[in-house]
């Protein structure tokens, strides 16, 4: 029995077969605004699975991937799927479908308490930690928790070049030094050093909510780069979202 997962996120939407135990080598990627049931059946024309899920926060494309996969079961995440964590969210409606399977992708993977930070289109951090309040989730050993929102690294360095007359567009890599000698290099010094110094903070202060020491783990597009010189962070997982996808599949199809 084979699962076909998928990520619909802002920019990219990603395709991953999977049996019940692990991810298989198949994978596809379609831009996000080119979703369309031409686009879908010339990616997935060669692959046979036997049901299928989706993770998305882009609402139109869901409605046409819920539409083209809907001839086999097919389930789309929400916070009322059924998950081997809790939800302990005052309005869990919400809470990113992304977000929801990364947090079962570290829990499963890596345990709890954890954070997982998801370098994208924004950078999100996702706490998951034992559930304290009295309520139905108590009776699981951790649950989702909520987390932090913040500009993604390419949107920031994007913006600005945008909304300023002489500032280029850069390639985002690592600086080789603090001190820029142009405009680019000075450019990348303040995003790659900045962004760190920014997810250093968030951690910092999410730490001191948290009952133990978590487990950090980061995911994303921009997680390698941003990572690199981060000892907080101590797990690099290339394929979270979709491994909590395949995790939630198991107890939702």
């Amino acid at each position: 029995m084979h699962t076909l997962l998928v990520d619909n996120s802002n920019t990219r939407t990603k395709f991953a077969l999977a049996s019940r135990d692990e991810l298989l080598p198949w994978r596809a990627i379609i831009p996000t605004p080119d979703i369309s049931p031409e686009s879908l059946a010339q990616a997935l024309k060669d692959v046979t699975w036997d049901h299928s899920i989706i993770s998305s926060v882009v609402p139109e494309k869901a409605a046409i991937l819920e539409t083209w996969l809907g001839e086999k079961p097919c389930h789309q995440l929400s916070y009322q799927s059924k998950l081997p964590i809790g939800i302990n969210y005052p309005e869990p409606q919400q809470i990113g479908a992304d977000r929801l399977a990364n947090a079962v992708g570290a829990h499963a993977l890596y345990g709890s308490p954890s954070i997982v930070l998801d370098f994208g289109t924004a950078v999100t951090f996702d706490v998951i930690a034992p559930n304290h309040p009295a309520g139905e989730c108590e009776k699981r050993q951790a649950s989702y928790q909520g987390g932090v929102i913040a500009p993604g690294l390419a949107s920031m360095t994007e913006g600005l070049a945008r909304r300023t007359a002489l500032l280029p567009h850069i390639e985002l890599e690592e600086p080789h030094h603090a001190i820029g000698k142009s405009t680019e290099e000075a450019m990348l010094a303040g995003a790659v050093y900045g962004y760190r110094g920014l997810v250093r903070e968030i951690l910092r202060n999410l730490r001191k909510e948290l009952p133990a020491d978590p487990i950090v783990v980061a995911t994303g597009g921009d997680a390698p780069l941003i990572t690199r010189s981060l000892p907080e962070i101590k797990h690099l997982a290339t394929h979270l979202t979709l491994d909590g996808l395949r995790i939630i599949a198991q107890h939702n199809i």
